[in-house]
């Protein structure tokens, strides 16, 4: 009886823990490395539509979650023989808006709280930038949406990282619309409040380090 017992519980704490590391990494994560060398890129440069293009952000914490969006403040793309070689795209920081929070002071607060040196510090770091240093050709059956993989330096506050991401990337009569769905942790950017990885009894206090960025870029 005991040895059935030992062994239904060995078998219980073998599937935990496979369920467990199972749910430990999302599809929409990216890698993230040292910052790389853009180096010079050949093409034509295409100018980034700022009033086009896009940047919505989705956050979650323990007691519920918030999204908005940022403003693209402006940027290139070059493109070389039907492909994308580089860019540069610019975030205003300031421009970081709530759109799920209908109270007008309650989505005051929390904007001046992501604005804050809690989180983003605005005032010292206005700008974030993505800047592409590798598109590479993607063919996967289980993501039709998806035809590339972008590699880029994402500048966010003082510290500058590598990630490489999967982008539906789409050339028409010379305009590039490139969209993009993906997690990445803040605390690998140094804005750590309210993260349980370096922080103890937060309970419902406590923010996921990962949170969502949803980019439409498109270029003339």
């Amino acid at each position: 009886m005991k040895k059935n017992l030992l062994t239904l519980v060995l078998i219980l704490f073998a599937a935990t823990a496979m369920i467990v590391s199972g749910c430990g990494k999302s599809e929409k994560e990216v890698k993230v490395g040292e910052k790389q060398n853009a180096g010079e890129k050949s093409g034509k440069s295409l100018t980034v539509s700022v009033t086009d293009s896009k940047v919505n952000w989705l956050g979650k914490k323990v007691t519920g979650q918030h999204n908005g969006s940022i403003k693209v403040s402006k940027g290139d793309v070059m493109l070389d023989n039907g492909k994308i070689t580089g860019g540069k795209i610019e975030i205003d920081m300031k421009s970081i808006s709530c759109e799920d929070l209908k109270d007008e002071e309650s989505n005051k607060k929390l904007v001046g709280h992501l604005s804050s040196a809690d989180f983003f510090d605005v005032e010292k770091f206005p700008t974030s930038k993505i800047e592409i240093t590798k598109v590479e050709e993607l063919k996967d059956a289980a993501k039709p949406n998806v035809n590339s993989t972008v590699t880029g330096n994402l500048k966010m506050k003082d510290v500058t990282k590598s990630i490489t991401f999967p982008a539906e990337i789409k050339i028409d009569n010379g305009v590039i619309t490139v969209k993009a769905d993906f997690d990445i942790d803040r605390t690998d950017w140094n804005i750590k409040y309210g993260s349980g990885k370096f922080f103890d009894n937060l309970g419902d206090k406590m923010i996921n380090d990962k949170f969502n960025l949803n980019l439409t870029i498109i270029a003339k």
